[in-house]
């Protein structure tokens, strides 16, 4: 039979047995507040960065440690989720294409006419104003 692994709970609830801490002592301990820190110990609430840290610091292991086991947890839950076993099944895996197409590359200056380049360059034509426009109409009768 394959072995259980470990949920970050439990390895809370044995290390508080170990070092002699109840989950009031080990909420003044690492700065949360009780409530949190029961949530914790029954599994209703996730390991977070900053919990993981905290929980590092003060039983010696590293944040990756608490981490990890937070992310089995995870893994574990959703594996058991029937309506993602669902959804999963419809997803077929990626197939890469035999040739990839090559990448296009850019057309040096010197191909690129003269005058596309000029026209870049060049400051649009100023619009005729509201004063000029008056002037042609007397002008032109």
């Amino acid at each position: 039979m394959p072995k259980a692994k470990p949920t970050p709970s439990s390895v809370i609830i044995s290390l508080m047995g170990d070092y002699g801490l109840n989950p009031y002592s080990l909420s003044k301990a690492i700065g949360l507040s009780p409530s949190v820190v029961r949530l914790l110990v029954i599994g209703k609430s996730k390991v977070t960065v900053p919990t993981a840290l905290r929980l590092a610091k003060l039983f010696g292991q590293t944040p990756s440690y608490w981490l990890d086991l937070q992310k089995e947890a995870d893994l574990i839950e959703a594996g058991k989720d029937k309506r993602l076993a669902k959804i999963l099944k419809g997803i077929t895996k990626a197939v890469k294409p035999k040739a990839l197409p090559k990448k296009i590359k850019k057309a040096p200056k010197k191909l690129i006419r003269k005058s596309t380049l000029r026209n870049k360059r060049a400051k649009p034509a100023k619009k005729a104003g509201r004063k000029s426009v008056i002037r042609r109409r007397k002008t032109g009768r």
